[in-house]
């Protein structure tokens, strides 16, 4: 890991108004899609929610949206000639447990952003000052303002837990907790694996490792109806949506290209996942997630021309699909929310698993979708290490 350039120095949020301005244009210019003949979930985003959506977008006011990201503090750093950028947030507790949540596709760390009272100030939230944490949320390589991706940068699920442990040392944190969904979910055990005497505990929401199929399920042993109808879930996702990774995985510069052309393409791209994700599936997404979320996040990924780059980093990268990774020997807890699929025999086989949730209600944005539930379940697997 290189060091020499080591300094962690602060980042604002400003994004230039002729960029908002530009935003504004293409956003009334919209070429609108004549709807299919379907026009439902099935094929996309339905053109009257996209339309409304896009309208949204126009109103949204986005020096608010900065004025609240700036009340965080955001620090940027480089390592191994990628820039990283990250929520620093301190506890006044000094013997706060460090903690790094890691996000993934198709969010950003703005997902996180309302756990952070609850996790540096506890006793404000139902909790002891023994639950206090300080908190790292950094923004994945290729996302958001850890751009532009450097060609030079390991961006494997190992390179960037490598990165993470670089991030923790400079801010000063030796020891320390990791969590995250989505692509967090694989970054926080790898951080386990190259750190294990660093990480303290790892806590992920959703599935550990590789989607298990039907084709996989009899070798793991006496299953319940839960798991029986995730892997069902599975099958199904593996049959019926699977378009998206197999374009991000394989033509990243070319979705890169169309969606950093096309604000309304981006957000299209992303409210499809955004929808399919979060629960219930049949309610609107932005009235689970919020749509000041829903808005802020696609403007993130406009104003950054991420999208390419995001794909590259979260699909394309060769990542071991397949291999069986090493037990690192870290405590580890997992929270499975109603859209979740994890399979607790199949994740006994990469992790040590010392307490397993599961959950009848929420989607695959736990922090958005059940910040509480989250929170207390964080609070109660960290306290059972003490």
């Amino acid at each position: 890991m290189d060091t020499s350039t080591d300094a962690i120095r602060p980042l604002t949020i400003d994004i230039p108004q002729a960029n908002l301005d530009d935003l504004h244009e293409r956003l009334r210019r919209t070429r609108a899609a004549s709807p299919l003949p379907d026009d439902s979930r099935a094929v996309g985003v339905p053109q009257a929610h996209l339309d409304r959506l896009v309208a949204a977008w126009l109103e949204l006011d986005w020096r608010a949206v900065e004025d609240r990201l700036d009340a965080f503090d955001h620090v940027a750093t480089d390592i191994d000639g990628q820039t990283i950028h990250a929520v620093h947030a301190r506890s006044p507790h000094a013997d706060a447990t460090p903690l790094v949540i890691t996000h993934g596709w198709p969010g950003s760390f703005l997902e996180h952003l309302g756990l952070v009272e609850r996790l540096t100030r506890p006793e404000l939230h139902g909790g002891s000052i023994d639950d206090a944490f300080h908190v790292v949320i950094p923004s994945l390589p290729g996302f958001a303002f850890s751009t532009p991706l450097s060609p030079e940068a390991d961006v494997s699920t190992t390179g960037i837990a490598r990165m993470w442990a670089e991030l923790m040392t400079r801010l000063g944190y030796d020891r320390f907790v990791a969590q995250g969904g989505d692509i967090g979910a694989g970054i926080a055990p790898e951080l386990g694996r190259i750190a294990p005497e660093r990480v303290i505990g790892v806590h992920v929401n959703g599935a550990l490792g590789a989607f298990v199929t039907s084709e996989h399920a009899d070798s793991l042993g006496e299953l319940s109806d839960l798991e029986r109808d995730r892997i069902a879930r599975v099958d199904a996702f593996m049959q019926d949506e699977l378009a998206y990774i197999a374009l991000q995985s394989t033509r990243p510069a070319l979705l890169g290209a169309m969606l950093a052309d096309s604000p309304v393409a981006q957000l299209a791209w992303i409210v499809d996942k955004l929808q399919a994700w979060s629960w219930p599936e049949e309610a609107p997404a932005e009235d689970v997630l919020g749509l000041d979320f829903v808005l802020a996040n696609a403007s993130l990924y406009w104003f950054t021309a991420s999208a390419g780059t995001a794909a590259f980093v979260g699909y394309a990268q060769p990542q071991g699909w397949g291999e069986t990774a090493e037990i690192s020997g870290v405590p580890t807890a997992a929270l499975q929310l109603a859209h979740d699929i994890g399979i607790r025999a199949a994740a006994e086989q990469e992790n040590r698993i010392v307490r397993w949730t599961d959950v009848d209600r929420g989607g695959h944005f736990a922090a958005l979708e059940e910040p509480e539930l989250l929170v207390d379940d964080l609070r109660a697997f960290v306290a059972s290490l003490r």
